[in-house]
Order: structure tokens, then C-alpha cells, then sequence
């Protein structure tokens, strides 16, 4: 199987560009970024996909900037190098800081190490917790 390639606006069926449009519309985009043009490949996974991220990611209890800075925490975690930078970008935009940027790596850091030493001694848990 080859590698896949991204769909530009012009090249999409019409399924594609409404779920593009809509992206654009609700980020006052000019373009979607290549996470959607990839996408684009399973028009289906792309609308899915888009329809969620809008509904969790929409205001809610948790401010924006939070919602973004979770985000770009389990997106460090899991590694992702695409998803790192366009959530920095976006908790940025959301406001966050260079300071709160700190403190949520050093906070990302300290859980992946102690949930390794938790996982690693096998801890039971405290039946305090589980309440």
C-alpha cells in the first residue's frame, strides 16, 4: 500500500469540502491543516473526526486554555510530534504562558515518571481512593 497523500480543497469531493468548509468557517481559517487534508482520505473519519473535536473541544466547564493544555499534556505522553505543535500553537493562542507552559511539562514529566514507579512496583491502591 502506498503512503497516503494529503487532499487539497480543490482535488476534494464535495463530502470533503463541507466537512473543510465547516473547519475553516469555525477557526476563521484560510486553509485546514494537513491532520484534516490526511484525514480527507476516509471522508467518513474526517467528518467523524471533525464533529468530535468541535463538540469536546467547545466551551464548556473547562476554559479553553485548559482544554488545550490537557491536550498538548497527553499529547506529549503519547508522543506526538504533530499534535505537540499544533496544540502549543493553539494554548498559546488560548492564552496560556511561557510560565504555565513550564509548569505543565514539569507536571507532564512527574506523572509519566511516578506512574512508571507505580506501575513498576505494582502499588495497590489506597482504599482512601477508592471512594
Amino acid at each position: 500500500m502506498s503512503k497516503p497523500k494529503p487532499i487539497e480543497y480543490a482535488d476534494a469531493p464535495a463530502e470533503v469540502k463541507a466537512v473543510f468548509d465547516d473547519i475553516k468557517t469555525s477557526r476563521n481559517l484560510q486553509d485546514v491543516n494537513n491532520f484534516w487534508k490526511y484525514l480527507a482520505n476516509d471522508p467518513k473519519t474526517l467528518k467523524r473526526t471533525w464533529e468530535s473535536v468541535k463538540e469536546v473541544m467547545a466551551p464548556g466547564a473547562l476554559d479553553p486554555v485548559v482544554k488545550e493544555m490537557v491536550y498538548l499534556a497527553v499529547s506529549v505522553t503519547n508522543n506526538c510530534g504533530y499534535c505537540i505543535a499544533s496544540h502549543s500553537a493553539a494554548a498559546a493562542k488560548a492564552g496560556m504562558t511561557q510560565e504555565q507552559f513550564g509548569e505543565l511539562m514539569a507536571v507532564v514529566g512527574m506523572a509519566n515518571e511516578t506512574n512508571r514507579l507505580v506501575n513498576g512496583y505494582r502499588v495497590p491502591i489506597d482504599p482512601a481512593f477508592e471512594k
